[in-house]
């Protein structure tokens, strides 16, 4: 397992190479072959978190926040909506990997389930939560909207987009949302936030919204050239406090 990190000692822990102690885990939807990452641990879990990856699929990023939580005591699940072996190396073929969902969602939101009860499976607790990082973060509020996921007490994105597709709403009954947004994204531009918050406040719904001053879109991406300490570890605090609260 990850040694116990203080705050301020997290990017420094998260750029030191690590043997990851999880295990890759197979599964299957729609006879599609997945491969996501379990990460236990060593006590009984507080609960359980799965991870949504981000445009280049799951890789070491995930595996290695899959790590961090364990050492906090959850048991945590990434899960992989790429299929196995699928982890696009070009911009185009992000692009492409995540347009092929965008443009069907009840397929992204099928995946998304699939990959919430492989975790049970695996022996993650049914209390919950789901996080995601700027794809991830997009798909984690797909599965929101959808309210088709029990169990689950909260959901996050981090640096992640947040328009609500046409044709969608929110429930009223949504579990409580944590939103980490960069003051210097240009990808997701503010108005996206202030337009999630209007929906939010319309529907009744417990939410936090937190901007970070000069953090720019994926700031949490530790080897990116975007990433910011202050806002990776401020954000990555604020989600701890979030799964005590919630869990």
């Amino acid at each position: 397992m990850v040694p116990s990190i203080p705050l301020a000692g997290l990017a420094l822990a998260l750029l030191t190479p690590l043997a990851f102690a999880g295990d890759a885990v197979t599964y299957t939807a729609n006879d599609q072959a997945f491969e996501g990452y379990l990460a236990m641990p060593e006590g009984e879990a507080r609960g359980g978190v799965i991870i949504i990856h981000d445009w280049d699929g799951l890789n070491g990023y995930e595996q290695r926040r899959a790590e961090m939580l364990a050492e906090q005591g959850y048991a945590a699940f990434a899960v992989d909506l790429f299929g196995a072996g699928h982890r696009p190396e070009t911009t185009e073929a992000r692009q492409a990997a995540t347009g092929a969902l965008y443009q069907d969602r009840a397929r992204m939101r099928e995946l998304l389930l699939a990959g919430l009860a492989t975790a049970r499976d695996q022996g993650l607790p049914e209390a919950g939560v789901v996080i995601g990082y700027c794809f991830g973060g997009t798909a984690a509020l797909e599965l929101a909207r959808a309210d088709q996921a029990e169990g689950i007490h909260g959901y996050v994105s981090f640096h992640g987009g947040l328009a609500t597709p046409e044709g969608q709403a929110w429930p009223e009954d949504a579990p409580p949302l944590l939103i980490a947004h960069g003051g210097a994204d240009q990808a997701v531009p503010i108005d996206e936030l202030a337009g999630l918050v209007e929906e939010l406040e319309a529907a009744g719904l417990s939410y936090e919204a937190q901007v970070y001053a000069g953090a720019r879109h994926a700031f949490s991406v530790f080897d990116g050239d975007r990433y910011q300490q202050r806002a990776d570890e401020r954000s990555w605090a604020a989600f701890l406090g979030f799964l005590d609260e919630v869990l």
